[in-house]
C-alpha cells in the first residue's frame, strides 16, 4: 500500500500485522481519486485542491494522506483504535505531511456531533467503516442533518456490495457509484441552495 501520486508519491504506508482494518486497494483508490480529480463542482471549486478533508474510520490514513499528497489543504483523521492511530501517525511522518494533518482518537459517530457543535466544516469526507454493520446509514443520516459538510461538498463512501443503505436524502445527492468486485464506492454531493448542477468526468 502506497501513496499513488502527488508530493508524497511512492511513500509506503504501514499496516501493522493483526490490525483489524481493510485498507483500500491501490486500484480502487486510484480510480476513486481519478473521479474526484475530474469532478467539476459548483463555483468551479476543485474536489481535491485546497480541500478540508475528514477521514472517518481512518484505519491507516490511506485515503486522507492520498488527498493531502494531491493538494488538499488539511486533513483530520478519526479512529477509535489506538493501534490504528499509531499507524496513522507513522504514515503521516513517513509522508512528511505532519503540518497538514491532525489525528484524533474518537468514535466516528460521536465525533461528528462534536464537530457540528464546534462549528467545524469540511469540503471532502471519506467514509470507510467496517462492512455490513449499518454504519453507513447512521453516518449519512448525521451528515444530512448537520453543517459539517459544506454545501457543494463531497462524501466518498466505500462499502460492501452486500450492504444496503438509504440513497435518498434531503440534503445529499447521489452522483456516482462504481463497483470493484466486492467493493462499491458511492459519491454524494451536498446540495447547494443556488444550484446543484455539476459535470462529472473520470473513469
Amino acid at each position: 500500500m502506497r501513496i499513488i501520486t502527488g508530493i508524497a508519491k511512492g511513500t509506503k504506508l504501514k499496516t501493522p500485522k493483526g490490525l483489524d482494518v481493510r485498507p483500500t486497494a491501490d486500484r480502487v483508490k486510484e480510480s476513486m481519486f481519478s473521479i474526484l480529480a475530474n469532478l467539476v463542482l459548483p463555483a468551479g471549486r476543485h474536489a481535491l485542491i485546497g480541500a478540508k478533508v475528514l477521514d472517518l474510520f481512518a484505519g491507516t490514513g490511506n485515503l486522507g494522506l492520498e488527498a493531502l499528497s494531491r493538494g488538499a489543504a488539511h486533513a483530520l483523521f478519526i479512529d477509535h483504535s489506538q493501534i490504528s492511530l499509531a499507524a496513522i501517525d507513522q504514515n503521516i511522518s513517513n509522508a512528511r505531511l505532519g503540518d497538514l494533518a491532525k489525528v484524533q482518537r474518537a468514535d466516528s459517530i460521536k465525533a461528528l456531533d462534536r464537530l457540528a457543535q464546534s462549528g467545524q466544516t469540511f469540503t471532502l469526507i471519506f467514509l470507510d467503516p467496517p462492512y455490513n454493520q449499518g454504519l453507513v446509514n447512521t453516518i449519512l443520516l448525521k451528515l444530512d442533518g448537520s453543517s459539517v459538510l459544506i454545501e457543494g461538498g463531497i462524501i466518498v463512501v466505500e462499502h460492501s456490495k452486500h450492504e444496503s443503505f438509504n440513497t435518498q436524502w434531503q440534503n445529499l445527492q447521489l452522483i456516482r457509484t462504481e463497483r470493484y468486485g466486492e467493493t462499491i464506492v458511492t459519491f454524494f454531493l451536498r446540495h447547494v441552495r443556488e444550484t446543484n448542477t455539476l459535470a462529472i468526468g473520470g473513469n
